[in-house]
């Protein structure tokens, strides 16, 4: 799979932002990233892919940034840098990105007194555990269509 990025500009990125890199191999936590922000911010970058073939969602064709067009053989720093923070999260805590869901297991309320767990029945699990990593939030708000419904932005 090809990542957004590579290894040397993965390293060139953590130091530029004074990252402590935990140990482990960095190519697969950086494919992991990339994936991570094609799955969750794929659907709502502008624009669209430029080829419907392609690994990844970006280049796209038609997309924009604070009011200005991005040429359709560009992939913008952003998404890159987008990667590198997955990925960063990915080394910190191993399998972070890619949380196992069982909605019927969805555990709602806890009570501390007369023990009991309530599970939910209602709603998207997926939904409320897919984490956010609120600077690859902020590193693609330009590029992204509309915000992430879970995220109230002030």
């Amino acid at each position: 799979m090809t990542p957004y990025g590579t290894e040397a500009g993965f390293t060139e990125y953590a130091a530029a932002m004074g990252y402590t890199v935990p140990t482990g191999d960095v190519l697969p936590a950086i494919v992991r990233g990339s994936v991570y922000v094609d799955g969750v911010y794929g659907e709502r970058f502008t624009g669209v892919q430029a080829d419907m073939m392609q690994e990844r969602a970006w280049p796209r064709i038609g997309a924009t940034a604070f009011g200005t067009s991005i040429a359709p053989s560009i992939t913008p720093k952003r998404v890159e840098h987008a990667a590198y923070e997955a990925a960063l999260a990915e080394l910190r805590a191993p399998g972070s990105l890619s949380i196992v869901v069982t909605p019927s297991k969805r555990i709602v309320e806890v009570k501390a007194g007369s023990a009991g767990v309530r599970y939910s029945d209602q709603g998207d699990a997926i939904d409320g555990a897919i984490p956010v990593l609120t600077v690859v939030e902020g590193l693609l708000a330009p590029l992204l269509t509309q915000p992430m419904p879970s995220i109230m932005v002030v």
